[in-house]
C-alpha cells in the first residue's frame, strides 16, 4: 500500500508538505503543490479516510435526505440517489442516506452531530419545513426541487412549469381542445410537493393562453381506480381527446383501460407522459414524453455542493429545460361529432 511517506519521497518534499497539500491548512506554492499532486497520481495514493477527516475537520460525507414515501415513484428517486452517490465518490465523498420522513428533525440531527459536511434534500415541498432550520444553521446544502421561496438556498430541478406547458402545447398543435391530466396521488398535492404543483400550474396557464379546457384528476393507484377516473372524465367532458400523465405508475393502467373502453391510441385519444425514458419506450404504446432527467439532477446537485464546500460561488437556482420526444401515442385530434 502506498503511504504518505512514499509520496513525499517521490515528490522530493517532506511528509508534512504532502499533508498540507492534502488538507489545505497551509499555503503551498503552486509548483510544489503540482509536484505533490503528480506524485499522488503516479503512485495511486489514496489518503486514509479517518486521517484525512481529522486533518481537514471534515467527515467527507454528504447526507442525502430522500424520504421514501409510498405515494412517490421510488425508481426515479433511487436513480437520482445512485447518481448522487457515484458522482460524490469522484469528488472523494461518501453518501449517507436518510430515508425517513423526519423533516426538520433529520436536518437538526445532521447539523448538530457533525455526521456530514453537507446535505442534499429531495422531495421538496413549496413551503418546506426543513428550510428555516437549514437557513439558520448555514450548513452547505443543495435542494433537488424548488420551494416557493428560494432565498438563501441553492436548488436544481427540471423546469416543471415549462414541462407542463410543453405537454399542452404539443396537444394543442395536434388540434386537441379538451385535455385531461392524470396526476399523482392526492397526498402529493396535499403536501404541496413542488414538482407536482408546478407542472399543473404551468400546464393550466399555457392551456388558458391557447384556449384549451383542462380537467385534473389525481390517481390513487390500481386498475379499478383508473377505470373510475376515466369514466368520470368522459362523463364530465365527453369531448376529451388528449391526456397528460404525470404519474409513472399510471401509464399502463391508463392504456389498458382505454383499450377496454375501445378507445385507440392515438386514433381516438392522444397520451403524453412525464416519465423516465425507460417507462416511455417500454410502454405497450411507445409514449410521447418529457423525460425526467434524474441522473443529470443528481450529478448537478453534487457539483453545486462540492463547489460550496470548496468555497466557490454557485448558482442559486439551476433549472433543466424540458425536452419532448414524439412517439406513437400522440396524433391529430379526431373529429368529435
Amino acid at each position: 500500500m502506498v503511504t504518505l511517506a512514499d509520496v513525499a519521497r517521490h515528490a522530493g518534499v517532506s511528509a508534512s508538505t504532502v499533508s498540507y497539500v492534502l488538507s489545505g491548512k497551509r499555503s503551498i506554492s503552486a509548483g510544489t503543490r503540482e509536484r505533490v499532486e503528480r506524485s499522488i497520481r503516479a503512485l495511486g495514493y489514496h489518503p486514509n479516510a479517518g486521517a484525512r477527516a481529522l486533518a481537514s475537520n471534515r467527515s467527507n460525507i454528504i447526507a442525502l435526505m430522500i424520504p421514501l414515501r409510498t405515494d412517490m415513484y421510488v425508481p426515479v428517486m433511487m436513480e437520482i440517489a445512485v447518481a448522487v452517490a457515484t458522482t460524490a465518490r469522484t469528488h472523494g465523498y461518501d453518501v449517507l442516506l436518510l430515508t425517513g420522513e423526519e423533516g426538520p428533525d433529520a436536518v437538526r440531527r445532521v447539523t448538530g452531530s457533525g455526521l456530514a459536511d453537507a446535505m442534499i434534500l429531495m422531495d421538496v415541498e413549496l413551503e418546506d419545513e426543513r428550510l428555516p432550520l437549514l437557513r439558520a444553521t448555514g450548513q452547505p446544502a443543495v435542494l433537488i426541487g424548488l420551494p416557493t421561496d428560494t432565498a438563501g438556498v441553492t436548488c436544481v430541478d427540471l423546469d416543471w412549469s415549462a414541462t407542463g406547458a410543453l405537454c399542452v402545447e404539443h396537444l394543442a398543435k395536434l388540434g386537441h381542445r379538451d385535455v385531461a391530466v392524470i396526476g399523482e396521488a392526492p397526498a402529493v398535492y396535499e403536501r404541496h410537493t413542488g414538482f407536482a404543483e408546478r407542472t399543473l400550474d404551468g400546464l393550466r396557464s399555457r392551456a388558458r393562453e391557447l384556449g384549451l379546457r383542462v380537467v385534473h384528476r389525481p390517481w390513487e393507484g390500481g386498475y379499478d381506480a383508473m377505470a373510475a377516473t376515466l369514466s368520470r372524465i368522459f362523463d364530465e367532458r365527453p369531448s376529451t381527446t388528449g391526456f397528460v400523465v404525470q404519474n409513472e405508475s399510471a401509464v399502463e393502467p391508463l392504456l389498458a383501460v382505454l383499450r377496454q373502453q375501445g378507445r385507440a391510441v392515438p386514433e381516438d385519444v392522444s397520451v403524453v407522459a412525464v416519465c423516465p425514458e425507460q417507462v416511455a419506450v417500454q410502454a405497450s404504446v411507445r409514449l410521447t414524453s418529457v423525460a425526467v432527467p434524474a441522473q443529470e439532477m443528481g450529478r448537478t446537485a453534487v457539483g453545486l455542493l462540492v463547489g460550496k464546500l470548496d468555497g466557490r460561488e454557485t448558482d442559486d437556482v439551476v433549472l433543466i429545460a424540458p425536452e419532448l420526444t414524439v412517439r406513437a401515442s400522440s396524433g391529430t385530434a379526431p373529429t368529435i361529432p
